[in-house]
């Protein structure tokens, strides 16, 4: 890559078990394009070693189901609960590794917003509240969610000791780190969220007993990790039911969550909007990864509009220490080296790419040979 030796995003960044050696790494994406029993496919070793091989400095996989109840959010979607799907995600580490960069596996319960899960007849969530909105066609939902049976005690158990196995299954799998999935309206962001979480017990009511869930599981998986296996989690306000979402406590929200997060030990926090260089509360103020940065004692990661590389740069002059890129790096598998080298970024094409279905498209493929075998 070429040397760019004034440009904050080409500086080298450690999680202390993982050294980066630049600042952009590629978020997680729903692209539901598993075998239906959720193994990894080979088109998804070579879609993963592409972008490892166009320089972003880590990678962040699509949203994984961590057990074989309520996690399952969408048909297609890859698993780390069996055997065989650790060993065909093991495939895909093993092929970014060899490509240079580390990739962390993002752990994910759907919750109430799950669309498509052959493991269970009903979705849960904190609360018996029926999410808002649609489900969505790119992951091939249709009609009203339905409402959701509130778990219990017994569950939110199952549903932690689901994210603990998931990661010692990532970790076993030759992943380097797992993020867990706080952000965009899943189980984890609904106990944040107070429209979806109504609970009467430790687990619902003001904020410090909102996020204790999340806290709880971010904290059993860190305790059971090693400690070079970098464990964070990504949070949202916005979910994707219902992107007008805000914390109803505003900034003093964010504090607690943000802190508790930290305080939990999280490695990072992966803070997301659709646009993260907007304000985070009404029409000026802070933004969300400004609040992350303020309220919490770890790396932050920002993303949401950041595919300019100058927009990219100002979150980590802002106090952010990496960035992720969706559609961008859709867009451009090879963002960071154009960056580097000063070359032009091509726009996303969201019918090519997305429609009908977010499935990946052949033309995201590359050749097999451009990933190397097992001889």
């Amino acid at each position: 890559m070429t040397e760019t030796p004034d440009d904050v995003l080409f500086e080298s960044f450690d999680f202390g078990g993982v050294s980066l050696d630049n600042r952009v790494g590629l978020a997680p994406m729903t692209r539901t394009s598993a075998t239906d029993d959720g193994l990894a496919t080979e088109e998804m070793v070579r879609y993963y070693a592409k972008f490892a091989r166009g320089g972003f400095s880590f990678l962040i996989t699509e949203g994984v189901y961590t057990d074989f109840q309520y996690s399952q959010g969408y048909l297609n979607q890859p698993g780390l609960v069996s055997d065989e799907q650790i060993e065909a995600w093991t495939r895909v580490t093993d092929a970014v590794h060899e490509e240079g960069a580390p990739i962390f596996a993002q752990l994910m319960h759907a919750g109430a917003i799950s669309q498509g899960n052959p493991h269970a007849d009903e979705t849960a969530g904190p609360s018996t509240v029926q999410p808002v909105g649609e489900q969505s066609p790119l992951y091939g939902g249709e009609g009203e969610f339905p409402t959701p049976k509130e778990l219990t005690l017994d569950d939110l158990d199952v549903a932690k000791a689901g994210f603990v196995d998931a990661a010692e299954n990532a970790l076993e799998a030759g992943f380097d780190g797992v993020e867990l999935h706080g952000a965009n309206g899943y189980l984890l962001n609904e106990f944040l969220a107070a429209d979806a979480n109504q609970r009467e017990d430790e687990y619902g009511g003001d904020i410090e007993s909102r996020v204790r869930f999340p806290r709880e599981v971010l904290g059993a998986v860190r305790e059971a990790m090693p400690d070079d296996f970098v464990v964070g989690i990504r949070i949202s306000q916005e979910k994707a039911n219902d992107d007008a979402y805000e914390w109803p406590g505003g900034e003093n929200d964010a504090e607690v969550v943000f802190s508790e997060l930290s305080a939990a030990g999280a490695d990072y926090i992966h803070v997301t909007e659709t646009d993260i260089t907007a304000p985070a509360f009404g029409d000026a103020g802070p933004t969300l990864a400004d609040l992350a940065v303020e309220y919490s004692d770890t790396a932050v990661i920002a993303n949401g509009g950041l595919g300019d590389p100058d927009a990219a740069r100002q979150a980590v002059e802002n106090g952010a220490d990496l960035v992720t890129l969706g559609t961008s790096a859709l867009a451009n598998p090879d963002w960071p080296r154009k960056v580097a080298a000063g070359e032009e970024l091509a726009d996303f094409d969201f019918e090519k790419t997305l429609l009908p279905q977010a499935t990946i498209s052949d033309h995201e493929v590359p050749d097999a040979e451009a990933v190397p075998s097992d001889d």
